[in-house]
């Protein structure tokens, strides 16, 4: 864990040399979806057991039986399939899932894909954190208001290849050595590259075209 700062970030601190090219291939979170390529399968509305390890709570923007559960493919930093999930918003499950299948067919890497508990939202920061995901209510980054991520309408993929920058910020707090996106390394998102063009296909908008920030690991239905 980090040391924490006064506004509750970790201590920026620069990438560990062993992070710089980061490759690791983690156990996936839910059983393997049978097949040999690219498989999905929605359940919508979510079960219930899957509601009540995610982060959501009476209160949230979205109604739990809104958001739908997704099981898919990906590919991983070791170049074999594996499985894992998130939680969406039930009116943008299947268009997700395209974006997923595109993202499996042009070989891009992920780390992991999980659903966000309440126990890791409210974590000391570490500042290596590397998950792929989609609902997690919560506000946004230095904000008040609700995230896209509370409404299951945003996917942030791989956070440590593509990190968020504001000022002197930088989160993950390790991923400083990712800021140099001319240096481009696996699980990279790049303007012209396969990420990008999945999630136009869909109309969705990405945070690394922002102007008064960058957050390069994220997409939304509203480009917020």
């Amino acid at each position: 864990m980090l040391p924490t700062t006064p506004d509750g970030y970790g201590e920026q601190r620069p990438t560990p040399k062993v992070l710089r090219i980061r490759r690791f291939t983690l156990s996936d979170s839910v059983p393997m979806l049978p097949g040999k390529g690219f498989r999905a399968v929605i359940s919508d509305p979510a079960p219930a057991q899957v509601i009540r390890r995610s982060t959501w709570a009476p209160g949230c923007p979205v109604a739990a039986d809104e958001l739908s559960w997704i099981r898919l493919t990906f590919r991983g930093f070791d170049g074999r399939r594996h499985t894992g999930e998130l939680l969406v918003n039930s009116s943008v499950d299947k268009q997700l899932v395209q974006v997923f299948h595109d993202l499996w067919d042009d070989d891009f890497p992920m780390e992991q894909m999980t659903i966000t508990t309440v126990a890791e939202r409210d974590a000391a920061p570490t500042g290596d954190g590397n998950g792929t995901g989609a609902f997690n209510c919560r506000a946004t980054t230095g904000g008040s208001s609700y995230s896209q991520h509370a409404y299951g309408l945003a996917i942030d993929l791989n956070p440590f290849q593509n990190p968020y920058l504001k000022g002197d910020l930088v989160l993950p707090e390790l991923a400083g050595s990712y800021l140099d996106r001319g240096d481009v390394r696996p699980g990279m998102i790049t303007a012209s590259g396969p990420v990008v063009r999945a999630f136009a296909r869909i109309g969705w908008g990405w945070g690394g075209a922002w102007s008064s920030l960058k957050d390069y690991q994220h997409f939304s239905a509203n480009n917020r």
